[in-house]
């Protein structure tokens, strides 16, 4: 099964694929590693967002989104652009996608009772990823 970690920052949902088979995870590949909402989008902008990723989803068989949740508000919310690409996410139709919301506290318990089995710098990923396939790994083993 594969799923997709997103992290949303700003106008950008960064993203990685996980794949769990037979108790092995690999990195399936892709050359998509982030989808952007320009500045002044306007509503066909987010529509094609939502259509660019839910096509994404289809063609390399995902099976489920987990997205590392933001705080609404506080010293490190989430801004209004990334809710929107959040909804967007959440609302696709049409695609069989089981979408999870994964709070902070989940990702650190979930990281402490079962650690990363192989160090990020080890994956081949960009830097900028690590939040994403943070959240994919956690979308595979949090229950």
């Amino acid at each position: 099964m594969i799923i997709c970690g997103v992290e949303l920052t700003g106008s950008d949902a960064v993203l990685c694929f996980l794949s769990l088979d037979r108790g092995q995870f690999s990195l399936p590949e892709c050359k998509v590693r982030k989808l952007s909402l320009p500045k002044n989008h306007t509503r066909e902008d987010l529509k094609r967002f939502q259509a660019v990723f839910a096509e994404l989803m289809v063609e390399n068989g995902v099976a489920g989104v987990a997205i590392k949740e933001r705080m609404p508000k506080g010293k490190f919310a989430g801004g209004a652009i990334s809710f929107k690409l959040e909804a967007a996410i959440q609302l696709i139709s049409g695609v069989e996608l089981d979408v999870r919301l994964l709070p902070s506290a989940l990702i650190k318990s979930t990281l402490a009772a079962n650690p990363l089995p192989i160090p990020f710098a080890d994956t081949g990923l960009k830097v900028f990823q690590e939040t994403a396939f943070v959240a994919a790994y956690v979308g595979h083993t949090a229950k």
